[in-house]
């Protein structure tokens, strides 16, 4: 059986490959605690059933050809929730990061792939963030990328981005590009492509707000995290091809832009 399902992955994801793929994607992953409570398990089982699922969309991802792969892993406001629970995240997060060099020996996808910490460095604990930051040295010569949006909140990364500018030169006008050279993405980071949030809640909880503003589909789903798998992504995938496939037909037929065509959002079950 599980030969079986193996094959009809890898078949599926030749399939798709054959059509457009996106070349940034970003995960909201909300449901951890949800899923916990309601399969009866400890806090910090329902956070790990949650990483291990997203190891799994990771190489998902990679196969397809996705370049960059984002997760909103911590956000600022996390901060607010019991100490307990907080320090769970960020073990879990460290001890993750830690193991990513060797998952290429279970899943081939990772043999290249290249940790990127993105949020406000000044609030990671120093023992955590110099572990984070040697996991980013020792992985810095990579193809596929994998942004950890830790810890994080699009207000203060527009807010920093806006101060560094300010402050780089007092003559140099502040734009909507200049802002956007400021972030804490890399410069070499693709235009977000595709955004999923699941457990139901349709709002971006702060999350590359300034990112996802042209031409990026969203979907919301109703899956809580650690259940949303290979299908749902799969068929995520799908329809964001479907709809970039059609809005290209019509942009050739109006003679216009594609990114002056409105994005989608998308509700999936």
């Amino acid at each position: 059986m599980y030969y079986i399902f193996g094959f009809l992955r890898d078949y599926g994801i030749k399939i798709t490959k054959s059509g457009p793929i996106p070349k940034h994607v970003a995960f909201i992953m909300d449901g951890n605690r949800r899923f916990a409570k309601k399969n009866q398990l400890k806090l910090a089982n329902g956070h790990e059933e949650g990483a291990e699922s997203l190891i799994k969309l990771l190489d998902t991802a990679y196969r397809l050809g996705i370049e960059h792969v984002t997760v909103y892993a911590f956000s600022i406001e996390n901060f607010k929730r019991s100490s307990h629970e907080v320090n769970t995240l960020l073990a879990l997060l460290r001890d993750k990061l830690k193991g990513i060099g060797e998952l290429h020996k279970v899943y081939p996808s990772f043999s290249k792939v290249g940790v990127r910490i993105i949020g406000n460095r000044s609030m990671i604990p120093h023992d955590i963030l110099s572990d984070l930051e040697r996991i980013e040295a020792d992985t810095v010569n990579a193809v596929r990328v994998f942004n950890v949006c830790f810890p994080y909140t699009s207000r203060d990364e527009i807010a920093h981005a806006i101060g560094a500018v300010a402050t780089s030169s007092m003559t140099e006008l502040i734009t909507a590009q200049s802002i956007e050279n400021a972030m804490y993405f890399a410069p070499d980071t693709p235009k977000l492509d595709l955004l999923i949030r699941t457990s139901g809640h349709q709002r971006l909880s702060d999350f590359m707000l300034w990112q996802c503003s042209t031409n990026c589909t969203i979907e919301f789903s109703d899956r809580l995290w650690p259940e949303y798998g290979y299908r749902e992504f799969m068929c995520a995938i799908i329809r964001w091809g479907y709809e970039r496939t059609n809005a290209s037909e019509m942009s050739y037929r109006l003679g216009v832009s594609t990114s002056s065509i409105p994005k989608s959002i998308f509700h999936s079950k």
